[in-house]
Order: structure tokens, then sequence, then C-alpha cells
């Protein structure tokens, strides 16, 4: 089974990106799946019907979501009606679901969704929902795990991995938009601390840079942009699995219109 994921989609130069290579690397590459993280997808704030309907076309299969989920309003019937993930552990009674299980060559992928705590809006311990759901998909049987932890501390999400790694296939980091060089396959469990945004690449996280640069400069708030026109950028993370456990994982980037390669292997440790 190979599955890819993408990290978060920031706006429109984001979408570009994706519309222009991923189906081509989903037939050079052969994979099974695809999943990507659209809470920045619609103008760097949460995803709208049409934009959603736009990805979906482009290849990807499902996606997850994080602490801009709730960004526009039509989000809480897309979550009931699309294949769409939001955190596992925001509060009981919110809409949406925060893992599915899908079928994939002939064998349950169960994706889970979490959200870490540092600077994020209030949600449960994500640490406990993990354990629970990761307990509660092997007793049913389902051997191949891929968890977005989308968070905002690296300690957060290696001090995840770590307490996971035994049971679930691999663990992604979103959040950041910064792709990290630590991809790594630790006894069977793919691992990437963040996997880095598809979107603008010569910004700020994928914003037009003047008012971040302001808010640093004044602490003055802003509203944050996505440039219409920049350098852009695609990061995916492929990941092989059988039986459960990680064979090989590797990384992919796209700049521009120079096409994509694979820039990265996990080392085996």
């Amino acid at each position: 089974m190979k599955v890819g994921f993408i990290g978060d989609i920031v706006g429109k130069p984001g979408r570009r990106m994706i519309t222009r290579y991923l189906k081509d690397i989903r037939a050079k590459e052969g994979l099974d799946f695809v999943v990507a993280n659209y809470e920045n997808a619609s103008h760097g704030f949460g995803l709208t019907p049409k934009n959603a309907k736009e990805l979906f076309s482009a290849g990807i299969d499902l996606m997850t979501g994080g602490n801009h989920t709730w960004d526009k309003s039509e989000i809480f019937e897309m979550l009931e009606e699309m294949p769409l993930l939001r955190p596992i552990n925001y509060p009981q009674g919110v809409p949406g679901r925060g893992y599915k299980i899908v079928e994939v060559a002939k064998e349950p992928l169960a994706v889970v969704n979490v959200m870490g705590y540092f600077t994020m809006p209030m949600v449960d311990n994500p640490f406990i929902a993990a354990n629970k759901i990761v307990d509660i998909l092997r007793s049913e049987g389902v051997r191949t795990i891929l968890v977005d932890f989308h968070a905002e501390a690296t300690s957060e999400k290696r001090a995840m991995f770590l307490m996971l790694k035994e049971r679930i296939s691999a663990q992604v980091g979103t959040h950041t938009h910064i792709g990290t060089d630590d991809l790594v396959i630790d006894e069977g469990a793919g691992y990437v601390t963040d996997v880095g945004l598809s979107g603008c690449r010569d910004n700020v996280i994928g914003m037009d840079a003047k008012v971040p640069i302001q808010r640093f400069l004044t602490g003055l708030p802003g509203r944050f942009d996505v440039p219409e026109k920049c350098k852009s950028i695609l990061q995916m993370v492929v990941f092989e699995f059988s039986e459960g456990r990680c064979k090989r994982a590797y990384k992919i980037k796209a700049y521009d219109d120079e096409g994509w390669q694979i820039v990265q292997e996990g080392r085996k440790e």
C-alpha cells in the first residue's frame, strides 16, 4: 500500500500546485491513496465547498483539519457530507469525526487527525485521545494507521510519535508550514515532524510578508493575506506500508513550473 500525505495547502497558490502536479505524481509513483491537510486551503483560512471539490478532483482522497477547521461556516455541513476530518480531541459534541477507516489495496487504512496543546484552541488532551483511538483501532483489527498530528511544538510531535510508534504505521506533523528534514522509519513506523506547506514559499508561512513583519515590529494586529503571485512549492511525503509497518518513506517536492522530484529518503533506524 502506497499512501501520500500533503502538508498544509495554503490558498490558491497551494491549490494550483496540487492541480498541476498531483495526478502525475499519483500515476508515476503508483499511489493508492492521498491525504492532505485542508485547514488553510481557502485563502489561508478554512475550506469552502468549491475549493474542497477542486482538491478532490485534483486527486486527493481524504483531508484532515486543525485549528482553522471552523473558519468557514460551511464546514459544519461539509464534515458530514465529504471525506473531511477535524481533530479528534475537540470536545464531545463538536460536529464531524476525527478518524476514518477506508479500504486501500484491499486492506483497512485508518487516518487519525489529532491537534496539539501549545498555542492551540481549547481541546482535550491529545495524548490521551490518540492513545485511546489507536487502541480501539487495533482491537478492531486495523493494522495500518496514519496519524496527522497538527501541532506547533516539535516536542509534542516527537513525544506523541515515541508513545505511539509500536502501534501505528506512520505519523506526520502539520501546522507550522515549515518542512523538516527528519524523515525516518523508526522500528517500522514512519515519522516526520512537519511535512511543510504547499503554497507560497517566498513569504511568511504562505502569507504576504508585510503584515507579519509589521506585527513583529509593532505588536499591532493585521489581516494576513495569501499573495496572488509568488514562488510556489508542493511538499508531500509518501509511505509504503506492508502488514501495518512502514517499509519505505520518501519526500517529494515540486517548485513552480520546474517539475517534481524525490528529494529525500527516510532513514531506517
